[in-house]
């Protein structure tokens, strides 16, 4: 019998029980919930108490008192995914990994860190920076988004065109299974060839079949300076032109972002920029940035690999930061995307790849075929052209009704998989993503999906409704 079968306790006996087993300032009940920020989705804090366990072995009790009293439980990190990836519900309860949060070790030496699950992004990114390295991920949301949450979306990011994305930077994991036991696959180099790679099974679950609570990271070296610059551009191809020739220079290609117009728009208005310094009139722009021994050294790269594009295009429009200050402001009109949210509350979004040479191709005909289902559709488009991963996010409130939710979805996914891409590209299945992964999946890998499923989790209470229905 699976957990949906069965009768609930009232909730207060749940939470007296679970005070008896656990300290009792790591059970919150609802009262306590209804004070706390429930992230990007209300939803995510509709259970009947929240645990926040600040050991391995207090989420080793958790998960056996949940299986002895029949309790579906859902971890959660950060609370920032987009896809309702730890969404309860009243007879469900919160694993809250946000007190598992040391980093036990940086070893600049075999460029390791060795972090809990509670970790925020950024809290590794300064520790790495202080011995002069990086995690090799970086996002918007990197002050809450954990590592443990990163591990469990296989989180990508502004540089996995160079350095992977989750998945290719966790060496070693732990993880406390559904039926309690420990995986203990600590591993910190990056060679091994030792039977098969079961933590990679874990690494994109969104927690469906295991709670991760500790991870070996791989940390690269960080530039000592960076210089950045918005340029405008005809559009996608033209722009990946641009990335390909500053490729081939002596300096690093750090970031290459793409952005429409309509997109820059909105959130230059947001921050209240002055358009007139940038180039907006163009139908899409490019932010990159180089990589160098100091500020003043990348900035000479990037000018120097400019001027040998200006020779040949003579009309290409940008501008250079000046200043690491001036940097920081442009890469706000890139990651303000919330800037989107405020003004479509709720807008429905989606996170797709293909190959970035049919970006032009596909946003050709996606724009039109949007307007067929309602003329009022205008996306907004942005993303990482170096590894073709595009976000869409439409101008109205959501969220959509169904038979515009399938039309939608339709127009947006359908022709991915024959171009080689993926409807889900970073940001997860989540709860809201598993109608579109039937439709656009192998039905072979789904049935594997859920076999796996079946093993790991047989009674269905490792975040149930989530990826696999």
């Amino acid at each position: 019998m699976r957990v949906e079968d069965m009768p609930a306790g009232s909730a207060l006996d749940r939470i007296a029980s679970l005070r008896a087993h656990l300290p009792d300032s790591q059970v919150l009940d609802r009262n306590a919930l209804a004070t706390r920020d429930p992230g990007w989705d209300a939803s995510n804090l509709d259970a009947f108490a929240l645990v926040r366990p600040d050991s391995v072995a207090e989420v080793a009790r958790l998960v056996a008192w949940c299986q002895a009293h029949r309790c579906a439980f859902v971890p959660q990190g950060g609370r920032t995914g987009l896809v309702g990836g730890s969404v309860t519900t009243p007879e469900q309860l919160i694993c809250d990994l946000g007190a598992l949060d040391r980093i036990e070790e940086i070893d600049p030496d075999s460029g390791i860190a060795v972090v809990q699950a509670g970790v925020t992004l950024g809290a590794l990114q300064e520790a790495a920076a202080a011995v002069g390295l990086h995690p090799g991920l970086d996002l918007a949301a990197r002050g809450s988004a954990t590592i443990g949450g990163l591990i469990a979306t296989n989180a990508g990011g502004i540089t996995a065109f160079r350095t992977g994305v989750m998945r290719h930077r966790v060496l070693g994991l732990e993880a406390v299974l559904p039926d309690g036991r420990l995986l203990d696959d600590m591993t910190r180099v990056l060679k091994t060839s030792a039977g098969y790679d079961v933590k990679q099974l874990l690494i994109g679950a969104e927690g469906t079949l295991g709670i991760v609570t500790r991870a070996v990271i791989r940390l690269d070296p960080l530039p000592n300076g960076r210089a950045t610059a918005l340029l405008g551009t005809t559009g996608a191809a033209r722009a990946l032109d641009i990335v390909r020739h500053l490729q081939g220079g002596s300096a690093p290609l750090l970031a290459a972002e793409i952005m429409w117009s309509g997109f820059a728009a909105v959130t230059c208005a947001a921050l209240g920029l002055d358009s007139a310094q940038l180039p907006l009139r163009s139908p899409c722009l490019l932010l990159v940035e180089l990589g160098g021994a100091s500020f003043e050294a990348a900035r000479t790269a990037l000018e120097d690999a400019l001027a040998a594009l200006v020779e040949t295009e003579p009309d290409l429009d940008g501008i250079v930061c000046a200043s690491i200050a001036q940097s920081a402001q442009l890469w706000r009109l890139r990651e303000d995307t919330d800037a989107l949210y405020r003004l479509h509350p709720q807008a429905p979004s989606y996170d797709i790849s293909l190959p970035a040479r049919e970006f032009d191709g596909y946003v050709a005909r996606l724009r039109p075929a949007l307007k067929a289902i309602d003329q009022a559709i205008e996306p907004y488009l942005f993303g990482h052209l170096a590894d073709g991963n595009l976000h869409i996010v439409l101008n109205q409130p959501g969220p959509l009704q169904p038979d515009a939710r399938t039309a939608i979805e339709t127009v947006i996914y359908d022709e991915l998989r024959g171009l080689g891409g993926s409807f889900s590209a970073e940001h997860g299945i989540g709860s809201k993503r598993i109608a579109a992964l039937k439709r656009n999946a192998d039905p072979v890998k789904l049935a594997l999906m859920a076999e796996l499923k079946r093993l790991f989790d047989p009674d269905n209470l490792c975040n149930p409704g989530k990826i696999v229905a």
